[in-house]
């Protein structure tokens, strides 16, 4: 345990953001300096007049600095802030490591991620809690769950606790963090999506799941913050569904138009040729906006996209003119329109993964 600790005196630094905290952030602060550990940021973001006691408590320690958000901000931004305190005051130190401040990270745990790290350096490193076990809160059980199924269903990250607030973040990456959007608790997940994006390396390390009063204390609501969270992943399928409604507008309109003078399958061909133009302008820029924010060339991304958007098109108008002639529908504009909802749904999917993995991927190049 001495090379651990002295690893921890030299190299990390503890950042606990706190908002309106009780008496166990006490026990969260003793039990970090015991561990070793000779440098803590408090952020006070914002508690009230009634919640001061923690923040004099951690003043009184020699191993504490507290820092001060007047008004709440959020855990985003108070991460943020000790980010930024320590990129300017501490330049010897190679980690920062985050830790809640209601005692649910115990400091065994916060040693066990250290010692991880220490290991594999250029890595974040969460400690991720058991959500298996039957006495853990409902709402914690089943909104994890949930969010890591969308975590590796829609963007690739296959973390078992993405709502960990305990963190073992390499300095090298701090600047980065802080440019990552999200002031409150979308911020921690919009920086697992950065770690994606980026390439940044992850590795999970096992902690004691710990709920007290069945989590009473967390500032955390499962229904807004839950929104905020969901409304950043929702964002890469938004572009391709608003993109779909303008294709199957588009379509029907166009559809409606070319059976007045071509013949079923012709008339399908260029309805679908004209929607896809129109709706693939609109997504493309808008992904490369908003959604993957890719600063690869836009005359790259173009021809990647394209690529796709012609073999999409080709495979969408061989579905819905195959379905069509099976059930002999192909005269029944609405009926062609409800197969191509179908057929565009499927490929939605797949080209999710071929636009994040593929088209808007960036180069090292860019990244820099």
């Amino acid at each position: 345990m001495s090379d651990l600790r002295g690893l921890s005196k030299e190299n990390c630094i503890v950042i606990i953001p706190m908002y309106n905290p009780d008496d166990k952030s006490k026990l969260v602060i003793d039990g970090i300096i015991e561990s070793g550990f000779t440098k803590i940021v408090v952020v006070n973001d914002g508690s009230d007049a009634d919640h001061q006691a923690p923040f004099l408590y951690a003043k009184s320690k020699s191993e504490c600095t507290v820092l001060v958000h007047e008004v709440n901000k959020g855990k985003g931004r108070a991460l943020k802030t000790a980010f930024e305190y320590v990129l300017k005051n501490e330049p010897n130190a190679k980690a920062v490591v985050t830790v809640d401040g209601d005692n649910q990270h115990k400091a065994n745990d916060v040693l066990k991620c250290v010692s991880l790290w220490a290991e594999n350096s250029d890595s974040i490193i969460l400690g991720c809690r058991n959500f298996s076990k039957e006495d853990i809160p409902f709402r914690s059980r089943f909104g994890n769950k949930m969010t890591s199924f969308v975590f590796r269903f829609f963007c690739g990250l296959k973390i078992s606790d993405t709502q960990t607030g305990l963190r073992v973040i390499p300095t090298k990456y701090l600047e980065l963090m802080n440019e990552v959007e999200g002031d409150r608790y979308e911020y921690e997940t919009n920086m697992l999506l950065t770690m994606k994006k980026k390439k940044i390396s992850y590795l999970e390390q096992t902690i004691e799941t710990v709920y007290i009063d069945d989590n009473e204390t967390s500032h955390f609501n499962p229904i807004l913050d839950s929104l905020k969270i969901y409304k950043v992943i929702l964002k890469f399928a938004f572009g391709s569904l608003g993109a779909s409604v303008i294709d199957l507008l588009m379509f029907t309109i166009s559809l409606y138009v070319f059976n007045n003078f071509y013949e079923s399958k012709i008339a399908i061909l260029l309805a679908t040729i004209l929607a896809r133009i129109i709706s693939s302008i609109c997504n493309c820029l808008y992904n490369k906006k908003v959604v993957f924010k890719s600063k690869s060339s836009i005359s790259k991304v173009l021809v990647r996209y394209y690529t796709l958007c012609v073999c999409q098109t080709f495979l969408s108008y061989i579905g819905v003119a195959g379905l069509t002639k099976v059930f002999g529908i192909g005269d029944k504009e609405i009926l062609v329109t409800i197969v191509k909802m179908i057929v565009d749904t499927t490929l939605f999917f797949v080209s999710y993964f071929i636009q994040k993995g593929w088209v808007y991927k960036e180069d090292d190049k860019a990244k820099n």
